[in-house]
């Protein structure tokens, strides 16, 4: 058990911090709609919205060549865009945890896959402007999750060791670069999952039911 709360804390954005899984239905439903073809359920495309883009875009046309769908991923994005905060919102408890882990001195910042122009529209919708201390996102360096190094240009530009900082998120990619980037891990099981899909085999060091548990300086990894 923990007995303090990271030195920083790092947070993956969509299936993390964020519900935004509306906003991508509504996306994908307008590039349904111009195709004929009937809205996709919340339900369906959910499981898929960690995935990325690409995942997405397979879910909602699965019947369509991948190289055809491929050129569709700016126009996906661009539907996206206008979207962008209206149907989403922050999941429950993670405005009541963010606010601890500001009181209680620990920097908090993002790093998400999700294209880095798409990322910095919505912190100040989510009101974070002001608090959020980084933001890296998927095209901000050369590489992106599951390599370790945005989350490791994350901690350096907050001014903690990767070693004293945590990283939370809802995909395996998410606890594969935390784990190569020597950072302790967080698996967010409130967030989106493929059936298939098996978070304890992610081997993260704590797995959390509901971003309110992490309020509790116990619920986090040990930092030594």
């Amino acid at each position: 058990m923990s007995t303090r709360f990271p030195a920083g804390v790092l947070f993956d954005l969509d299936g993390t911090l964020l519900d935004s899984a509306p906003d991508m239905l509504a996306a994908v439903n307008a590039m349904r709609a111009r195709r004929g073809r009937a809205p996709m359920l919340l339900a369906e495309l959910r499981p898929h919205v960690s995935k990325g883009a690409r995942a997405m875009v397979g879910a909602a046309f699965a019947d369509v060549d991948a190289a055809q769908r491929e050129g569709w991923i700016p126009e996906f994005l661009a539907d996206y865009e206008r979207e962008l905060g209206q149907h989403g919102k922050a999941f429950e408890g993670v405005e009541q945890m963010l606010r601890i882990l500001e009181a209680a001195g620990t920097p908090w910042g993002i790093v998400t896959n999700k294209p880095e122009y798409l990322a910095a529209q919505l912190v100040p919708v989510l009101g974070w402007q002001d608090r959020c201390v980084v933001l890296i996102g998927g095209d901000t360096l050369p590489v992106r999750k599951p390599d370790p190094l945005p989350l490791t240009v994350a901690a350096e530009r907050m001014g903690v060791p990767a070693s004293q900082c945590a990283y939370v998120g809802d995909d395996e990619r998410d606890i594969a670069a935390a784990r190569a980037a020597g950072m302790p891990s967080v698996v967010a099981l409130w967030g989106y999952r493929l059936s298939e899909d098996d978070p304890v085999s992610w081997r993260g060091d704590v797995l959390i039911e509901q971003p309110a548990e992490l309020c509790l300086a116990e619920a986090w990894p040990r930092f030594e």
